[in-house]
């Protein structure tokens, strides 16, 4: 029959089908053998091909997935707690792919990995020498001593220019001799169950565990702030010194307890927001003194917490955008953000970008914020409101009067020199520090003076001023926290820690009080001075 009405389509399509027509005629047609015949053949040419496919995918090499930078530091990390030991012809040729959203991201390289974590280094080695506090050797980002961090592990060298002693020097190494014997084995730091520990195994005999528990809502806290004490000293996860492990370890352990929005810790209680502050701040400083991609991503995501975490137009208190704001915990997020940003000013002075992405309108925030809350008069800042005295827990109110503190008033002071008013100039920095040289530091159980909060912040604000203030502060230092350390016993006891016996004692226990009170002693070349003239 003729077809009528041709498209181009049906001609597309005419061949095959008349084809078809065709063949199904034929084998109609045709002998049985000759069917039997045919099938044969197509089986047999159809098998030829599967052997041959499946040979030459047996002789293609294996295609790696791609992983970004995330995934492999994750990779190295399970190969590590596996105990695996990787020689040079089992490493794949093929480099993996990094993918487009982690382009900032530094490719991870085997020097950059922490001593545990490095292929086929026996512990403590390291891409970078290491000399101990009293020198310095660890290489940052800035291509010198400590990175962002210069002066740190100064130790006897800054003597000469009214540095540590080699009283608090020693107080210092036996703060921290006494942190790592009790660090727990996940790497951090127990407020409540430290004393389980001694260099990292259980401490069998019940009597020989010191006293002074904290509470264990504060573990992340405490393993910041004993994280800090390392680092404030000089020593990093890199180095051939005896805390290598102890840091990179601890690192490591408030890594793993980050959540995606960055938050270090749980969130079962509103004092989780010091938790994270403590935490950012330790890890913004490991990857300052090491510019290891390991510890940045870390360190953003605390960051972009802390940004997430602030009021609008103002500071932080408890939560997310609470609404309320007190002086404590912006203090706290204040300094997290002010490492960050001597960590870009390295490489911003090198001519590079800054590695680190800061929320800068936070200043401004805290700026007005403590305007709001400081008396214009006397120079005092109040915690939730002008005029009021630092916070103290309920049940200790009495035991420990808010007039025997001033640790708002130093916050304050600290974080107007660090945001670039000159305590030399300030009216309101001046007045801050008569109002601390009125409550030195003293070491009395008795009448509710010893403030250890009070005494950091107090300790970093008076140093940045500089003077006869500062004179006679350090001095107080001296009988205040290197003569009252623990002497006694060893460092799986007592030796190299300080009763906690102020009001957050019973908080953050011994591993608080020991970190605290050492990061206090390193105030001498923890962070330089903001304005060189005040000494």
């Amino acid at each position: 029959m003729a077809r009528t009405q041709r498209t181009v389509h049906d001609d597309v399509f005419a061949t095959p089908q008349d084809f078809n027509e065709q063949l199904y005629s034929a084998l109609r047609q045709s002998p049985w053998w000759m069917m039997s015949l045919a099938i044969h053949v197509l089986v047999f040419f159809m098998l030829t091909l599967f052997d041959t496919s499946e040979a030459a995918a047996q002789k293609r090499p294996p295609m790696r997935a791609s992983m970004d930078a995330e995934q492999i530091e994750e990779k190295v990390e399970d190969e590590d707690d596996d105990q695996e030991q990787i020689h040079e012809q089992e490493i794949p040729t093929e480099q993996p792919v990094i993918t487009d959203e982690v382009v900032e991201e530094t490719p991870v390289t085997d020097n950059d990995l922490p001593f545990e974590e490095t292929f086929g280094q026996s512990e403590g080695d390291s891409d970078a020498p290491f000399e101990g506090p009293s020198k310095n050797g660890t290489v940052g980002i800035g291509g010198g001593a400590g990175g962002a961090f210069p002066g740190r592990g100064g130790g006897r060298d800054a003597s000469s220019s009214g540095g540590p002693t080699g009283k608090r020097d020693d107080a210092i190494e036996d703060a921290l001799r006494w942190l790592a014997a009790h660090q727990s084995p996940d790497g951090g730091w127990e407020a409540e169950g430290f004393n389980r520990w001694c260099d990292g195994k259980p401490v069998a005999d019940a009597s020989r565990r010191p006293e002074g528990l904290g509470k264990a809502l504060y573990d992340p806290g405490v393993t910041g702030l004993a994280l800090c004490a390392f680092l404030g000293a000089g020593y990093t996860n890199r180095g051939k010194h005896p805390f290598a492990k102890v840091v990179g370890s601890g690192l490591r352990y408030l890594k793993n307890i980050q959540d995606p929005e960055g938050c270090f810790g749980p969130r079962n209680t509103q004092q989780y927001i010091y938790n994270h502050a403590t935490a950012a701040l330790a890890m913004v400083e490991a990857y300052g003194m090491t510019g290891s991609p390991i510890w940045k991503g870390a360190a953003q995501r605390g960051l972009d917490f802390i940004a997430l975490t602030r009021n609008n137009y103002f500071a932080w208190r408890y939560g997310i955008k609470p609404g309320s704001n007190d002086t404590s915990v912006s203090g706290w997020m204040m300094m997290a953000l002010k490492s960050a940003q001597l960590v870009n000013k390295v490489e911003l002075k090198a001519g590079r970008k800054a590695p680190l992405v800061i929320d800068e309108s936070a200043f401004e925030g805290l700026r007005a914020w403590l305007d709001k809350v400081t008396d214009p008069d006397y120079g005092r800042v109040g915690y939730t409101q002008r005029g009021e005295g630092s916070a103290r827990p309920i049940d200790l109110v009495d035991r420990f009067p808010s007039e025997k503190s001033e640790a708002m008033t130093a916050v304050g002071m600290l974080a107007r020199t660090f945001m670039g008013e000159d305590p030399r100039k300030s009216s309101i920095i001046k007045k801050g520090a008569a109002l601390c040289s009125k409550l030195p530091p003293t070491w009395n159980p008795t009448d509710g003076s010893v403030d250890m909060y009070y005494w950091y912040y107090a300790t970093l604000a008076m140093f940045q001023v500089g003077g006869r203030s500062w004179d006679a502060w350090k001095k107080a230092m001296d009988k205040s926290m290197v003569e009252t350390q623990r002497t006694d016993t060893d460092y799986c006891q007592y030796k190299g820690s300080w009763d906690p016996i102020g009001p957050w004692g019973a908080d953050g226990g011994r591993v608080y009080s020991t970190a605290i009170m050492a990061l206090c002693l390193e105030v001498f070349y923890r962070y330089e001075r903001v304005f060189v003239g005040a000494k």
